[in-house]
């Protein structure tokens, strides 16, 4: 590490051209990734065209201010209304609306900005230090390591069943059997297409996650409209109380390093990382019934692990050339179209641009903490607008994220289509969260074990022969029996201590 050219790489972005544009463009992923179905991966794949008349590091500060912004901006909608503005927020509305409902809206995006911003610069500070190390660590990882992941990831299913495991499990299930919707990994085949080809890629998520919570909840709306879903804002205080603050740091922290480990891993992404911070938060925790009734740590981890991803995912991209998610697959164009190779000889070749992009990714997230913190407010009074016009601004807003995505009105009918089911889903008592986790997780844990399976010509040993793969196996195991012991436990000592129904 050359600290000389660290400190050159600050004084670069902090000039005041560059200082006013990462303002800009974390204010800008602010909004993005607060408006459902806008994510930051589209923000920057419509901005890196634009790079171009750029010179190339306030390009990437740029870039860098939209990814970290609407990270954590994803929160902001699924805390006030129940909708989370990108996939990774899903995690946190569980715990998030339930505070808001409590009339603990401001705390709870409190909680979010400062969980975001920390892990945000823990993950850049892993990147700036480690990125070397933690890649060749990511290059260890295989088909079983993956699959390895994403049975951890799914085992928090359990942890989100609601006050009936079976209507729980039911609903998982439900959402497993839509990931088998597309083409076969294994073969090639067509499966329950039905001859659409819009279906040929499976169950697009972001228009499943629009209509199974914003349609959702404009119906219930609609068919209750005397039930006053969007409580009145009892903002009070953002900040948490310094007792608070240090209960829930070790969560913060513990998030942070998982996010940004996996991150480094390609092909992960916050989807995963917040709900593996959130299980295992969940499992280290001495009251996990808890969780999903609106606490501050069910904010914390997944705002942490999923934020924590950013630094992380931009590791293996800049050392080996290999994207950690699909917004630095973007970026990964963005450095291409600037003349740059990444990869070992980046750092050989073009200090001058490596060390400004360490600088601005932890500048972004510095300003992304004070903005967060000093808007909170502003964002909390959301939930104080009149039903009749906030009904009618989610669903344009929903309509929009919807055909927005691949610019096609059959992912708008998609849309509605959830929203359908999840209204039904709901009236009937069976959680909406499972479904979601199962489409975000399925095709992971599917993809990988086929490709594991091919690599070892069919044979099972291959999830054996990996100590990393039996790690978060055993993990996974011992995570749904933990589980199912806090939750017999709860039964046994009355409803009033089990868990709440989470949506």
């Amino acid at each position: 590490m050359d600290l000389g050219a660290l400190l050159q790489g600050f004084i670069t972005v902090f000039q005041p051209y560059n200082f006013l544009l990462s303002i800009f463009a974390v204010a800008a992923g602010i909004l993005v990734g607060a408006l459902p179905g806008l994510t930051a991966t589209m923000a920057c794949a419509l901005l890196v065209p634009v790079t171009f008349g750029l010179e190339t590091v306030p390009a990437f500060v740029l870039l860098l201010g939209i990814y970290c912004g609407a990270i954590y901006g994803g929160s902001i909608a699924g805390i006030l209304i129940n909708i989370p503005g990108t996939p990774s927020a899903a995690a946190t509305m569980m715990d998030g609306f339930a505070m808001a409902r409590k009339g603990e809206a401001g705390k709870a995006l409190g909680m979010a900005c400062i969980a975001s911003a920390s892990a945000g610069l823990i993950s850049a500070l892993f990147m700036t230090f480690a990125s070397p190390q933690i890649a060749r660590v990511a290059l260890k990882f295989g088909p079983p390591e993956y699959f390895g992941i994403a049975c951890f990831a799914l085992s928090v299913l359990i942890m989100v069943s609601g006050k009936s495991l079976v209507k729980g499990l039911i609903a998982a299930v439900f959402g497993l059997a839509l990931t088998t919707v597309g083409m076969d990994p294994n073969t090639g085949m067509d499966r329950f297409t039905f001859g659409s080809s819009d279906l040929l890629g499976g169950i697009t998520l972001l228009p499943a996650i629009i209509g199974m919570f914003a349609y959702t909840q404009i119906f219930e709306d609609v068919d209750k409209p005397q039930v006053q879903t969007y409580q009145a804002a009892k903002v009070g205080r953002i900040l948490p109380t310094a007792k608070e603050l240090k209960r829930v740091a070790p969560v913060i922290l513990k998030s942070s390093f998982i996010g940004s480990f996996l991150g480094a891993i390609p092909g992960i992404g916050g989807e995963t990382g917040c709900f593996v911070a959130l299980g295992e938060a969940k499992r280290s925790s001495k009251r996990p019934e808890r969780f999903g009734t609106g606490i501050l740590e069910g904010v914390a981890a997944p705002e942490a692990g999923n934020n924590g991803t950013t630094g992380g995912a931009m590791i293996p991209m800049l050392s080996l050339g290999i994207p950690g998610d699909a917004v630095t697959a973007v970026m990964l164009g963005g450095l291409m179209l600037h003349g740059l190779t990444p990869g070992p000889l980046l750092f050989k070749a073009h200090l001058d641009v490596v060390y400004p992009i360490f600088a601005a990714m932890i500048l972004a997230n510095i300003i992304m903490g004070i903005m967060g913190l000093v808007l909170s407010k502003h964002y909390a009074r959301i939930i104080n607008i009149k039903k009749t016009f906030l009904i009618p601004a989610i669903l344009v807003l929903s309509i929009i994220g919807s055909f927005a995505i691949r610019f096609s009105f059959f992912d708008v009918g998609l849309a509605l289509a959830f929203g359908v089911i999840g209204y039904f889903m709901r009236y009937y008592g069976y959680p909406l969260s499972p479904v979601m986790i199962a489409l975000i997780l399925g095709p992971i844990a599917e993809q990988n074990f086929c490709r594991s399976l091919m690599i070892s010509k069919g044979g099972y040993d291959i999830f054996f022969k990996s100590a990393i793969c039996d790690a978060f196996l055993l993990l996974a195991a011992a995570s749904l029996a933990f589980a199912l012991y806090q939750r017999r436990k709860a039964l046994r000592a009355g409803p009033e201590e089990g868990s709440g129904e989470q949506d």
